[in-house]
């Protein structure tokens, strides 16, 4: 008697999402030269593999399983989907200039630290160079941009997680790039980007010889919250959409491209384009 169970399963995405991806990988396989009938899979089942990653957090092994290929030929097809997304992520100053085009009224900058189960590396005086101290997990520090309505605008490459917020920011070029564009469009942060102040909106703090802030002080910080909160939707639309950057067991140094790759997946899943509705407006 067989000792296995055999059940039908649906991958919880449009039809045009798939034949995006098997688009992509059709185009590479050309560029390649690689000809009829050289791969375990064709473009479409290569896509579904893909997908089952990225949305269902689904094992390597069981992939292999599932498709009937080796452990290394998923890794191989998976990293080659991921390259091919990634390379479709937009780039920051585009993404900046598109928004203030579109009217949108600010951005909301933040940092996420995608888990990782790879083991410890050393960093800089003998420290941990993937643990994050403030989320007491290894982890890659992955900088957000995203709409008022907490919409992703754009992905930064991988830090580890060790680096402060600031650090990365400045790394990846952010503040620069905000610093340029700052009268057309704002952009909201947490303290932890108090370093840059001139440039990025946060909160006030009380000064030395201040005993309390000001009614203003904290009107302003209590509008501030209310719009960095709404903005915060767009760390927890990733890891919700996409069970496999709940905890990443690929190179860590991967977790950048694999980022860039769900937002293109993201933006094309829900036909997204940029316009002054992701803006937030509160009645009363």
């Amino acid at each position: 008697m067989p000792t296995s169970v055999t059940y039908s399963a649906t991958l919880q995405v449009r039809r045009e999402t798939v034949l995006f991806l098997a688009a992509l990988l059709h185009a590479e396989r050309r560029r390649r030269g690689t000809r009829r009938g050289r791969r375990a899979l064709g473009c479409h089942a290569q896509a579904v593999l893909i997908l089952r990653w990225f949305l269902d957090g689904t094992r390597v092994m069981q992939l292999a399983i599932d498709h009937g290929i080796g452990r290394k030929t998923v890794y191989r097809y998976l990293h080659e989907g991921i390259d091919l997304l990634a390379a479709h992520a937009p780039d920051l100053n585009t993404v900046l200039d598109t928004a203030a085009r579109a009217g949108l009224t600010h951005v909301n900058l933040d940092g996420i630290v995608i888990a990782t189960d790879r083991v410890a590396a050393p960093g800089p005086n003998g420290a941990d160079l993937w643990w994050s101290g403030k989320h007491k997990h290894h982890g890659g520090n992955v900088q957000v941009i995203s709409a008022p309505d907490g919409w992703l605008l754009w992905v930064s490459e991988v830090r580890p997680g060790r680096e402060h917020d600031m650090t990365c920011a400045r790394r990846h070029g952010i503040i620069t790039a905000l610093a340029a564009i700052r009268t057309d469009l704002p952009a909201l942060a947490d303290l932890g980007y108090e370093g840059a102040a001139d440039v990025v909106r946060v909160p006030l703090k009380k000064k030395r010889h201040q005993r309390r802030l000001s009614d203003d002080q904290h009107t302003y910080n209590k509008l501030l919250r209310g719009l960095r909160g709404v903005g915060e939707r767009a760390n927890a639309l990733l890891t919700v959409t996409f069970k496999a950057l709940r905890r990443v067991s690929l190179d860590p140094w991967r977790i950048g491209k694999i980022i860039q790759a769900a937002l293109v997946l993201l933006h094309h899943e829900h036909d997204w384009t940029m316009s002054p509705s992701h803006n937030v407006i509160f009645s009363y």
